[in-house]
């Protein structure tokens, strides 16, 4: 018999099953990247942005409480909070899209769901500045394209509608390197692109029938690790000892904001949150040493019905609940009035993280090319830091779009995204900052300068392939420019010396290197001294970065 919708607990069941999917296929499609380096992470980006999402969901489906409606805003805030990288953020605009169409409905049907594919892809397109096809775009949209052509036909049988559509997006998602000559180059398709299909193919077989067990992996208390199950853990593990639950029946509307400034409140005085919101109705959970705390701060939103409070042990140590009330009270204190301006950098490498400190960074995230840290991650560093503008350098092409997300989700700061897309171009950016200088006349001098920053890297190479006009094997090393593939050999310096070449030209007056932790300082200084002599008339500088991975990072200007 065929079956013509799905209800809000078919949908959570196929949105895990997707996510689970995507997870189990994370490295290999971090291994489609197209330059063959050894920190490819779409499949990585694209994971922790829907577990992000799946592990609210995934509460949801265990309570056995799902209504189409705060599915949807699970989903949709789940996503964006824990966007990361450009295909993460792609992803979480494509969920956000979606779910603004599906929360009006009870049921899904064709029509709804062509509706909803529609939505999801003008909102994602809309979050990219210049999108380019032959991306994971490109596949979302041969699905939509596929899903209003069954709609239109009046069919009305889902499992055939999905189907096609899956098998369209697939073919679209082969097509891709012929959109982009990069892909065909590197003989892989487009890595976004194949993780979105990982997500529907895992969310059809869910709708057929395949069962599957969803297990959201553990992650740290800032993280909001999940409850166990049961909802008690063993008491030697107890470090939180009340299991408090309750629904706020929100006074006024529960924006994204006030959600990310409640959850981190709740992670300030304990661990395993849990908050769902939806439009009218926050669901709660949180270990805590003081239930109080968190139902004073959640009367500020509303009022409270479904309180649970259960003991998790019978005895209580001092000492961490003494660290609980420390934390409430540092939380409670009168902080001081703003400054003008702070800055944010995300860095990686203990020797880049003092350079940026040394000129006046307020807060370093951690990461970068071999982690890029989440919409959530920048959001919480904005709330660290007291200012009335903010400058945010995300100092990585693949972390610009989480900047920018957590920009328009910032309503009590003035958010200036640099789009810096290397750590040199970061600390050029710091460097020309006039304290005194109106934000937008900062934001163009800085925007302009760090245009005239060249940076190479250089790393090594985890599989063969050929790109750039380079035949490149396993352990070669690889000079990566802005735009590509500067030089491959087997010996770090000859590659780097050879990388700056194709850097340099006349105008060039400064070339700074910063070396990473696996390279010996003398091995640097004797590459210093190599770049002095053959060009005398710039200056050159050595420092160290401490970066993973790779070996060296070095800018011109």
């Amino acid at each position: 018999m065929a079956v013509n919708t799905i209800d809000a607990k078919m949908l959570a069941k196929m949105f895990l099953a997707g996510a689970q999917n995507l997870e189990s296929k994370k490295e290999w499609i971090n291994d489609l990247n197209v330059f063959p380096v050894p920190d490819g992470d779409t499949g990585t980006n694209m994971t922790l942005t829907i577990m992000s999402a799946a592990k609210d969901v995934a509460a949801m489906e265990a309570s056995n409480d799902v209504d189409m409606q705060s599915l949807a805003k699970a989903i949709s805030s789940g996503s964006l909070r824990g966007a990361r990288g450009n295909s993460g953020v792609i992803l979480s605009q494509l969920f956000r899209g979606f779910s603004k169409v599906i929360r009006e409905q009870e049921f899904i049907n064709i029509p709804v769901l062509a509706l909803a594919c529609e939505r999801a892809v003008e909102t994602a397109y809309k979050a990219v500045m210049k999108p380019k096809e032959g991306t994971i775009l490109t596949v979302a949209k041969g699905a939509a394209l596929k899903a209003r052509e069954m709609a239109d036909a009046g069919e009305t049988d889902m499992e055939k509608c999905i189907g096609s559509i899956i098998e369209h997006a697939d073919y679209v998602l082969s097509q891709t390197p012929e959109m982009l000559p990069v892909l065909k180059q590197a003989g892989v398709v487009d890595s976004g692109g194949q993780g979105l299909m990982q997500v529907l193919k895992g969310a059809y077989e869910a709708f057929l029938g395949k069962e599957f067990s969803f297990q959201v992996q553990p992650q740290t208390a800032a993280a909001g690790a999940p409850f166990a199950a049961g909802g008690i853990p063993a008491q030697t593990d107890i470090k939180f000892g009340y299991c408090t639950e309750f629904i706020i029946m929100l006074n006024r509307t529960f924006n994204i904001k006030q959600e990310m400034d409640f959850k981190a409140y709740l992670e300030s005085i304990g661990d395993s949150i849990v908050v769902v919101a939806d439009d009218d109705l926050v669901k709660v959970h949180v270990h805590t040493n003081d239930p109080g705390m968190a139902i004073q701060k959640a009367l500020k939103y509303g009022a409270l019905s479904n309180m649970k409070i259960d003991n998790m042990r019978l005895e209580h140590h001092e000492k961490v609940i003494r660290m609980a009330q420390q934390e409430e009270k540092s939380v409670q204190e009168t902080a001081e009035p703003p400054k003008k301006a702070g800055f944010i950098a995300v860095s990686v490498g203990e020797g880049i993280h003092a350079i940026f400190k040394d000129l006046g960074v307020d807060y370093i995230i951690e990461g970068g090319q071999t982690m890029n840290p989440s919409t959530e991650d920048v959001l919480n560093a904005i709330a660290k830091v007291n200012a009335e503008t903010v400058y945010v350098l995300p100092n990585n092409k693949n972390i610009i779009l989480a900047a920018n997300q957590a920009k328009y989700l910032t309503e009590d700061k003035h958010i200036v995204v640099i789009p810096t897309k290397t750590v040199a171009q970061g600390i050029t950016a710091v460097i020309n900052f006039v304290p005194d200088a109106e934000d937008a006349d900062n934001e163009a001098a800085m925007t302009e300068a760090i245009g005239t920053v060249k940076t190479g890297e250089v790393t090594y190479a985890v599989r063969d392939t050929a790109i750039d006009n380079y035949e490149i094997h396993e352990s070669d090393y690889m000079g990566i420019g802005d735009e590509g593939i500067l030089a491959v050999g087997q010996q770090v310096e000859n590659v780097t010396l050879a990388m700056i070449d194709k850097m340099m030209d006349d105008e060039r007056e400064l070339i700074s290197i910063y070396y990473g932790q696996d390279t010996p300082e003398e091995e640097a200084e004797n590459l210093k001294a190599q770049v002095e002599k053959k060009y005398p008339s710039c200056d050159v500088e050595l420092q160290y970065g401490g970066q993973p991975i790779y070996y060296y990072i070095v800018s011109v200007e």
